[in-house]
């Protein structure tokens, strides 16, 4: 019966989540109409300071919240709600910090883009950065109690809000492409709104658990179960980032097209790349409360997270297969008015990073397992190392003209595989174990005995990576 849920759940997500990208490609066929070269390349420019913003209001809340709640839920003592009441608190001040940071610092990062539009567009953004922070504390909840399907739910929700919203806004300026933009996304705030609305009738709906007396977590402790979460999910969106400047301008020494380089790298063979990891974020997921209930029995929860990792390889490989095989024909039929230079580029890119379908798959979903298994800052460890191996790759390969932006895509498939293979060298190994063993005793935060050692790992959490926004811009 808990193989079935698991599946069940994992497959909810998935499902969901395709749904809601299969909603937003859909919606960028009348959206380029409407706005056209100049109004999409606007488009896709306020993206990448929001999704910072994001980061570090929101990014790896779900689960991390989904371990806690998971945790008090196997005591049966309702103190997972009290969590949740405890984050919304701490996530409506952070996310009101990132709305204000980025309304605030609007016309700078305009400036420094050299493009004065889009201090339009940012305070367009600027207030969903709110209703996202509590929107990921919700859905951290409900992943907790093993209910994913709010989280698909109002994945889809958002998306078809922001089509129709984004759509019917942009036509009413079809003269100006700036003020179009900042219609468009104004939009996306909106579909926040409307998933933070569906979220919280849930929420009022579901019938309170009994309170018994329990301590309630502090906003400190909430925080601090988030920070390693938050850390391991900012580093990959500050490492893209980065990439935007640095491997643009590594090209620029030996080639005059470098951003249509980069922008086959990242807008075109990344984001294929990236559909088969959306397909295996279910995956992610939905183990992360799994693993959180077994958690101090080191050999049953390291068989359910390398049973977690073959799901996802074994959904992940064939795509991976199919990209290389079939780059060709999916270039040419997605992207059928590129020249045929940059076509060609594209289809070598394809296939360079078709390694990365597993990879990437694999590494968050292990990320996600060693979450529920309490081992939050290994995650982040792993990845720091990753990131750290592109960059160097990055500065010796890209430059030169033998490998070009095929030494970026290089560098990103060692980036993935480093981290993958430290993730599923830390979800192994024996060491430690101790910590996990039913005859521990410890004391929680209020000096009480604490057989299992649950005080300990209230503290703790990991979670799978956040949306690549960056990557896939408006379908995020």
């Amino acid at each position: 019966m808990k193989h079935k849920t698991f599946f069940k759940n994992a497959a909810v997500l998935s499902v969901g989540g395709l749904l809601a990208r299969g909603i937003g490609a859909l919606y960028r066929v009348p959206l380029v109409g409407i706005l056209g070269g100049y109004g999409m390349g606007l488009y896709q420019m306020a993206y990448p300071f929001f999704c910072l913003v994001l980061t570090f209001s929101s990014a790896g809340v779900p689960a991390a919240l989904a371990r806690m709640v998971a945790k008090e839920e196997a005591r049966g003592s309702g103190g997972g709600r009290r969590a949740a009441v405890t984050a919304l608190k701490l996530f409506f001040v952070l996310g009101l910090c990132g709305s204000a940071v980025m309304a605030i610092f609007a016309p700078l990062v305009g400036k420094i883009q050299e493009n004065a539009a889009l201090c339009g567009c940012y305070r367009a953004l600027a207030p969903a950065v709110l209703p996202v922070a509590l929107i990921a504390v919700l859905r951290g909840y409900f992943q907790g109690k093993s209910d994913m399907a709010p989280t698909a739910l109002s994945e889809i929700v958002e998306q078809l809000v922001k089509a129709a919203a984004g759509t019917l806004l942009a036509c009413r300026f079809p003269d100006d492409p700036a003020r179009a933009v900042s219609a468009a996304l104004f939009a996306v705030t909106l579909s926040e709104g409307a998933a933070l609305f569906y979220l919280a009738v849930r929420w009022r709906r579901e019938e309170k658990s009994r309170m018994l007396p329990v301590r309630t977590p502090s906003g400190g402790e909430v925080f601090r179960a988030s920070l390693p979460v938050m850390v391991s999910a900012s580093l990959l969106p500050l490492s893209q980032t980065v990439d935007s400047v640095l491997v643009v301008r590594l090209l620029a020494r030996h080639t005059s097209r470098a951003v249509a380089l980069y922008g086959l790298l990242s807008g075109g063979a990344a984001a294929l790349v990236h559909l088969p990891a959306a397909l295996c974020c279910g995956i992610a997921a939905a183990a992360v409360p799994v693993l959180s209930r077994v958690s101090e029995r080191g050999e049953e929860a390291r068989g359910r997270a390398l049973k977690t990792l073959f799901l996802a390889l074994a959904l992940s490989a064939p795509c991976a297969l199919g990209l290389f095989l079939f780059a060709r024909p999916i270039v040419h039929f997605l992207y059928g008015g590129l020249s045929a230079e940059d076509a060609a580029e594209l289809i070598r890119l394809v296939r360079v990073l078709s390694v990365s379908a597993v990879t990437l798959s694999a590494m968050d979903v292990l990320a996600a397992c060693l979450t529920g298994m309490g081992k939050a800052n290994l995650a982040a460890r792993s990845m720091l190392a990753a990131v750290t191996v592109k960059l160097l790759l990055q500065l010796l390969l890209v430059p030169d003209p033998v490998f070009s932006a095929e030494g970026a895509a290089l560098a990103s498939n060692c980036c993935y595989l480093v981290a993958f293979s430290l993730d599923l060298y830390y979800t192994i190994r024996k060491k430690g174990e101790k910590a996990y063993d039913h005859g521990r005793e410890s004391r929680d935060g209020a000096g009480r005995l604490d057989p299992a050692g649950e005080g300990e790992a209230l503290l703790r959490g990991q979670g799978a990576r956040a949306h690549r926004r960056n990557s896939l811009g408006a379908d995020a």
